[in-house]
């Protein structure tokens, strides 16, 4: 049975000490000219303006966003064990599944009346 598994740990190591070896390279031979600018805050190419403390607020925006994210990541990973084993959940699981998709189109339609998908 350990065999079965063998190949994946495998790959998982090699991916693993291919990021460590690609990080640690390129902090060993990338330059290092440090400057004001490189030393800000990147917010997208906006000047970041300064917050009161504790009475800043961000868009609603930046929440819809994240948001969208996360669910849609949420999405991908039901989805995809729901499509490799749809023949052994029969009706049940296309139920279920026809409620999570019911489900994500209200929070879909939430943030389009939100205005969460213009980008301006």
């Amino acid at each position: 049975m350990g065999n079965v598994y063998l190949p994946i740990l495998i790959l998982g190591i090699l991916a693993a000490a291919f990021a460590v070896f690609s990080v640690g390279v390129a902090s060993l031979t990338g330059p290092k000219r440090y400057n004001r600018a490189k030393m800000d805050a990147y917010e997208c190419g906006i000047e970041p303006t300064p917050q009161p403390i504790g009475r800043g607020k961000f868009p609603v925006k930046y929440y819809l966003t994240a948001m969208l994210f996360i669910i849609f990541d949420i999405e991908i990973v039901f989805l995809y064990p729901w499509a490799v084993a749809f023949d052994q959940l029969a009706l049940f699981g296309l139920i279920e599944m026809i409620l999570f998709i019911v489900t994500l189109l209200v929070v879909y339609a939430y943030v389009w009346r939100r205005r969460g998908l213009e980008w301006d």
